[in-house]
């Protein structure tokens, strides 16, 4: 018996885990159990010495001083204060009137409002809830068809895992071993083209199909001028302005902040672009600010309305961003600086009561210990993986693949995928991520390329029926069954859970199709990264110059001196070289 656990000792390992996993015991206690009996099972079969665990605790310490982890609750206490607040309701309020006049305006309000509630509140959850109980009633009583409005809202409120700053990022810089602001900044990129590919698949189907996203009747738009112009032409030169601004930035970026950096050679992209759109916020909202003082009627009622509504979170993310990307915060202090903003925002907006604090505190602090827990468990697990040389097993499963680094991470891909269907990110990546990240290393992979690539692959997993955590959090809010709209006091019919699926099928060909175009051109990852100068030792050449042809004129003795004069230790060296010669 024993002679078999030794020979199947990490495969009976999974296997007690997965047991475990199936009886519903907290996936934290499971991992936690799994690892203690099977390490005295290990002891008493003779594969640990009877000290195995006495490190276990200053490990268990060592992930309660690890100041990156800091970084979580910051992050959630700053989205759930900007949730909690109405930023949510006004955004898609404000947006969806921006875009309301044409087409598909309604779902291009959702996307952006999603990406930037994925960038402020982090939480898959948050955003699909928030987004569904407000815009679906909207669509729906317009006219949208279901699958799609469905689609784009589970699709949307998804981003959360892959838009920094996302608590998904973090995590899985965590276990990488890599630098919080290289994810970031090598997340950016990828995050905004995949907003862009789901705006660019709106505007198609607004070409193609303008039934299933018509636009908003008259009746509904709600913010008209006094002589009845919408405002949009107001609120365009201010976004074109805002544009002028940026782009000049972005040209005086270096010149201005290299020498404060003591940097040399150009600036990176992603610092350019996010502390450009800073800028560019910045000087709009003091400008709406101005026209609002002093009465001066330059803006429209919907340009204040957007950039007192848009601006200000966008600002925040920004600031956030940019200090990180520049070097002057770490992450944790960048969150930090976030939980402030978002508390001042909350504040100036009269919407800080003392029940709404509470309810972020205690929000915050029941996702921070859930994250610590399942971390603990996960670390105790480990603690027995390694000492049986699980990691030695893991890549001999893997080095079998045929294909090299392409082969490893489709199969790799794959199986988050899978695990996506049934387990929480969280959990993905505190369990499979260790133990995948040595052979993606030891194949020559880059650990925050790896990164990127899993985060936007447990966003298309989150999309995958049946069991696609998005899809359960639109399900517990949209209208199963047929419904008295109060607006317009029509009945609607309710949306179906086989409609709800079939909304996200063109989402999720889109967001592999991001996968696979991320895996193919590493370089949208990598070349956001800040690498140091690399050094080819096989092309450094030194090259020693030759003696002067002419007869170098006789040193003179010093005076004083004897006459004899001591040669220069290299032109002795130089002559000696070419006597050989």
């Amino acid at each position: 018996m024993a002679a078999f656990i030794a020979a199947n000792f990490v495969p009976l390992l999974f296997a007690g885990l997965l047991f475990f996993l199936l009886t519903g015991f907290p996936v934290a206690f499971s991992l936690a159990a799994t690892g203690l009996l099977f390490g005295f099972i290990g002891m008493e079969a003779g594969l640990f010495p009877a000290t195995l665990f006495q490190a276990l605790p200053l490990r268990l310490f060592g992930i309660m001083q690890n100041e990156t982890l800091l970084a979580i609750p910051f992050f959630t206490l700053m989205g759930i204060i900007l949730e909690r607040s109405g930023m949510a309701e006004d955004l898609l309020e404000t947006i969806g009137q921006v875009f309301g006049p044409v087409r598909g305006g309604l779902a291009l309000a959702v996307i952006f409002v999603g990406a930037l509630l994925a960038a402020t509140t982090g939480v898959v959850a948050a955003a699909v809830i928030s987004m569904g109980l407000i815009s679906l009633p909207i669509m729906l009583r317009y006219g949208y068809q279901r699958e799609i409005a469905t689609g784009v809202i589970t699709a949307s409120g998804t981003l959360a895992q892959a838009i920094p700053p996302s608590l998904v990022l973090i995590v899985l810089a965590d276990q990488l071993g890599r630098s919080v602001g290289d994810m970031y900044a090598g997340a950016l990129q990828p995050a905004l083209l995949l907003v862009c590919s789901y705006a660019a698949f709106t505007i198609l189907l607004a070409l193609v199909r303008p039934q299933w996203v018509p636009a908003l009747p008259p009746q509904a738009r709600t913010f008209r001028e006094p002589n009845g112009a919408s405002g949009h032409r107001s609120l365009a030169m201010l976004m074109a302005f805002s544009v002028v601004v940026a782009i000049f930035w972005s040209r005086v970026h270096g010149a201005l902040l290299n020498p404060l950096l003591e940097r040399s050679g150009p600036a990176p992209t992603d610092e350019v672009v996010v502390l450009s759109m800073t800028v560019a916020s910045a000087t709009a909202l003091l400008i709406a600010a101005v026209n609002r003082v002093l009465r001066l009627r330059l803006l429209s009622q919907l340009a204040e309305r957007v950039t007192f509504v848009l601006i200000p979170p966008l600002v925040l993310i920004f600031l956030v961003l940019g200090t990180i990307f520049l070097g002057l915060a770490t992450p944790t202090e960048g969150g930090a600086m976030g939980a402030v903003g978002a508390l001042i925002m909350a504040l100036a907006r009269r919407r800080l009561t003392l029940p709404l604090l509470k309810q972020a505190l205690e929000g915050t602090a029941r996702l921070s210990c859930f994250v610590l827990f399942i971390l603990i468990g996960a670390t105790v697990f480990s603690f027995t993986f390694n000492a049986a040389d699980g990691h030695v097993w893991i890549e001999h499963l893997f080095a079998g693949l045929p294909g090299g680094q392409l082969g490893f991470l489709i199969v790799v891909n794959l199986l988050v995928f899978v695990l996506g269907f049934f387990i929480d990110f969280f959990e993905i990546a505190f369990i499979v991520v260790p133990l995948l990240a040595p052979v993606a290393d030891k194949l020559g992979i880059d650990l925050i390329w790896f990164g990127v690539i899993l985060a936007m692959n447990l966003q298309t997993s989150f999309l995958t029926p049946p069991f696609g955590f998005a899809l359960f959090y639109l399900r517990s809010v949209a209208p199963s069954s047929d419904y008295v709209d109060r607006v317009t006091g029509r009945t609607i019919a309710g949306v179906s859970t086989p409609q709800l699926y079939r909304g996200t099928i063109p989402f999720i060909a889109i967001q592999l199709m991001m996968v696979a175009v991320v895996i193919a051109f590493p370089n949208l990852v990598t070349d956001a990264l800040q690498r140091g100068p690399q050094i080819d030792l096989d092309k450094v050449k030194i090259e020693i110059p030759s003696a002067v042809d002419e007869t170098p004129a006789q040193p003179q003795a010093a005076p004083g001196s004897n006459g004899s004069v001591a040669e220069d230790p290299m032109k002795a060296i130089l002559r000696a070289l070419e006597n050989k010669k």
